[in-house]
């Protein structure tokens, strides 16, 4: 069955009218479904077309004039901003959504806006000033509070830590405003370590040092400038103990396993070398001996 093009026009002609009856009004304006997706899709090309705006304006004009890479990110945000901010006042007004009418609705549930609305303020003014003053950044490994690890994201409500355990943990941006934080970081990759270790009173300290230098040296995360060092810091009970002050760049993401590795190396460079390993030493009393003191 054939469909004649008065037909086809007629169709389309009730489908428009039915888009167009109102069905949602405030004030004097009245919305139909067809200018609520119009509203709708505004929206969505307001920020398809920002976040274009903003890889351009970061990647093709203030990188390539070697503006420093998260300035560039903070003027890129800023700049996101406040292009959003414009332009929904444009599309609310052209769609006749007068901001003095969302000024008196805001208006009647301003206080419990206002107290909802804080928080996020909060933390989206501290991702500005994280952007700016840069305490971390995107491969930090930090510690705050009871969180520590390498920062993956830093978004406009928190930022997201990867612990050593592999599990993500989202913190609030205005937690590092508010709060101590330790940046691994914060100068460079170089982290400067100390190893703690003893060996028996027998040894001969610089045989020792000799040893853990080279162990040291032929480490990969161990950096050969600034040179290591072996300190003789202390006099124990049952052990002459030694302190391993190293620098390393590799050993951020992974200190405790990198760690590891060089306490096996040093372990089996002293048992190849018959280095005696120390421990405390007691008195043993057998049974019988402690039962005749027991009765004397």
């Amino acid at each position: 069955m054939l469909i004649s093009e008065s037909g086809i026009a007629d169709f389309f002609r009730k489908v428009y009218d039915a888009l167009n009856v109102p069905v949602l009004s405030t004030g004097s304006s009245r919305f139909s479904s067809l200018s609520i997706l119009l509203f709708l899709k505004s929206i969505f090309l307001l920020f398809f077309f920002t976040g274009i705006l903003t890889r351009i304006l970061v990647h093709r004009i203030l990188l390539p004039r070697k503006i420093d890479l998260w300035v560039s990110i903070a003027v890129g945000k800023i700049v996101k901003y406040l292009v959003v901010f414009i332009g929904l006042i444009i599309i609310f007004q052209t769609s006749g959504i007068f901001l003095t009418s969302l000024i008196i609705l805001f208006g009647a549930l301003g206080v419990g806006i206002g107290f909802g609305l804080q928080h996020i303020v909060n933390n989206f003014i501290s991702e500005l000033i994280i952007l700016f003053e840069r305490p971390i950044k995107v491969g930090d490994r930090i510690e705050v509070g009871k969180v520590a690890g390498v920062v993956v994201k830093i978004s406009a409500r928190a930022t997201i830590i990867q612990t050593h355990h592999n599990i993500k943990v989202i913190v609030p941006d205005s937690k590092f405003m508010n709060s101590h934080e330790i940046n691994w970081n914060h100068n460079g990759r170089k982290l400067w370590l100390n190893l703690e270790f003893g060996v028996s009173y027998r040894e001969d300290p610089d045989k020792v040092k000799k040893i853990v230098l080279e162990v040291a040296d032929k480490n990969k995360g161990v950096l050969k400038s600034p040179a290591s060092k072996v300190l003789f810091f202390r006099c124990g009970d049952s052990s002459i103990d030694f302190l391993l002050r190293f620098w390393a760049s590799d050993f951020i993401s992974r200190i405790k396993r990198n760690k590891s590795d060089l306490c096996f190396a040093i372990f089996r460079k002293f048992r190849e070398n018959n280095n005696e390993i120390p421990f405390p030493r007691g008195i043993y009393i057998p049974n019988q001996a402690l039962t005749i003191l027991k009765s004397n």
